[in-house]
């Protein structure tokens, strides 16, 4: 059996002590906002506490993982931000009682903000919102699998929101 880490031995509190500094600086450039910080450290802690027995080197381990717990809260933010977009657009363009004002209006800046997404993606962007379709149906076609479905959905979107918040064409950000 391998010989553990010194660490291991170590309470919790004084590893976290000792990290301390190193620990802040990763939350400073992952740009993970305080309240949020304490989450993903929790996160990072209970993994820890789950496999600490298999740990060699506490320190690196806690380290890297942390790191990835910093990764994968900005893409879950991310996603959620991307679904929120998605699931407003659909609610707008399909809302029964919208005034036919309100809907011209909606669709213009769709239009607006779809003629600066790729022109391959334009499509099913545009397929997407309709009120028969969902991502599914919109994006099932010749050449692309299932399988991929929310993943490219997602990147669609993606360059969907920042055209619609940076105003900018986007050149790049949903491919295959």
């Amino acid at each position: 059996m391998a010989i553990l880490d010194q660490h291991q031995e170590q309470p919790i509190e004084e590893i976290l002590q000792d990290l301390e500094p190193r620990i802040e600086h990763v939350f400073s450039r992952f740009r993970i906002p305080p309240l949020e910080a304490e989450d993903v450290l929790q996160k990072t802690l209970l993994t820890y506490i789950y496999k600490r027995n298999s740990i060699l080197d506490a320190e690196r381990w806690l380290m890297g993982t942390l790191r990835n717990w910093c990764l994968l809260y900005w893409r879950d933010r991310r996603s959620r931000l991307y679904t929120s977009v998605d699931r407003a657009l659909l609610e707008s363009v399909v809302e029964a009682d919208a005034s036919p004002q309100g809907r011209g209006e909606l669709l213009r800046d769709l239009n607006t903000a779809l003629a600066k997404v790729p022109s391959r993606y334009r499509s099913l962007l545009w397929t997407r919102y309709k009120p028969d379709m969902g991502p599914s149906k919109a994006v099932v076609g010749p050449g692309r699998e299932t399988s991929g479905i929310r993943k490219l959905t997602e990147r669609c979107l993606a360059a969907l929101t920042r055209s619609m918040l940076g105003g900018e064409r986007v050149e790049e950000g949903c491919d295959d």
